[in-house]
């Protein structure tokens, strides 16, 4: 992972280490912040977003739960992921839009009138889980579960809800896996600790539903509609933990997983061991958005205007340094 040259930091681009916080902010002490996780894919046509309004709106739908005022409209947030992709003259990135309360008093509520910070970065970021989405994963089901409802509102893309996810993840890793799954509060399947989770049994595929303490996925809602568009029965419901040592196929997705096979759980195989043929087929469906082969008739990319030509990918560095319109 490697960061870009400029970040967008409160209305304009910046160096990326000018963009300073001070030690006080809210934020940093009681996990006041929103954000959303993006992608920029490499497409013929030059860089697009995946599904950017999506993305945006719901950074203010986080923020309207926790009573956070951006201070900027959708439409200007849209607009500042742009130019930054075209500041720093990127073809593909992992981008990371994020709201958080700043420097406000060390109360827990902050004080009236307290800044709120804005800022959007962008990295150079693969495969979330390395080969997996090529070999599989291997997970566990996590000892930690997901908060109950009306304790953390599991909607809101927020800073402390990923406290649970560090846990999750932490066990995992610790145990040798890739990846921790954990159940809900009522001990049925939630998600990852940063993916939702599909399972296909006899060509049909389910996911644990939004009331199941799960971030209700961007990616996961299009794997569900390209699903429907491949003529797949998509079912939400409620699942116990056994079901994930008798399905055919486990996968898991998300923004920075994409869509990633799970080739075994707890050590016990998953179908043959191998990512199976609706999760193939998925991901062909997938990625042939960003290469052309699927055709993008919801409109869900969105072109980076000024964005490098992908034949100009090598331009001349002094371009890439002193980027047109970056403010002083």
């Amino acid at each position: 992972m490697s960061h870009a040259p400029f970040i967008w930091h409160n209305g304009r681009l910046k160096p990326w280490q000018d963009a300073t916080v001070h030690v006080s902010a809210h934020a940093l002490h009681y996990g006041s912040s929103v954000f959303e996780g993006e992608r920029v894919y490499a497409t013929p046509q030059g860089p697009a977003y995946f599904r950017l309004a999506d993305h945006t709106r719901r950074l203010f739908e986080s923020a309207r739960i926790y009573e956070i005022d951006i201070g900027y409209g959708e439409d200007a947030i849209n607009a500042a992921c742009l130019e930054l992709i075209a500041a720093n003259r990127m073809q593909s990135a992992y981008v990371r839009p994020i709201v958080f309360r700043g420097a406000g008093g060390l109360g827990v509520l902050a004080r009236e009138g307290a800044p709120v910070d804005v800022a959007i970065l962008a990295l150079d970021w693969g495969a979330y889980l390395g080969d997996a989405i090529e070999h599989g994963a291997d997970v566990c089901v996590s000892s930690w579960h997901r908060p109950a409802p009306n304790t953390f509102p599991s909607w809101a893309k927020a800073g402390g809800n990923y406290l649970s996810s560090q846990l999750i993840g932490l066990e995992a890793r610790r145990g040798g896996y890739a990846e921790g799954i954990a159940l809900g509060s009522n001990g049925l399947l939630s998600e990852g600790a940063g993916e939702n989770l599909f399972l296909v049994r006899r060509g049909v595929l389910y996911t644990p539903p939004s009331s199941a303490g799960i971030l209700a996925g961007i990616t996961r809602d299009t794997v569900m509609t390209l699903a429907h568009d491949l003529g797949l029965a998509v079912e939400e419901r409620d699942l116990p933990r056994e079901a994930l040592y008798t399905s055919d196929e486990i996968f898991m997705t998300g923004t920075a997983a994409e869509i990633t096979p799970v080739r075994s759980v707890d050590r016990k195989p998953v179908g043959g061991g191998t990512p199976g043929p609706v999760t193939r087929a998925l991901q062909q469906a997938f990625f042939g958005l960003f290469d052309g082969r699927t055709p993008d008739r919801r409109g869900w990319l969105t072109p980076v205007p000024g964005g490098t030509d992908p034949h100009l990918a090598d331009a001349d560095e002094q371009a890439r340094a002193q980027p047109e319109g970056i403010a002083a």
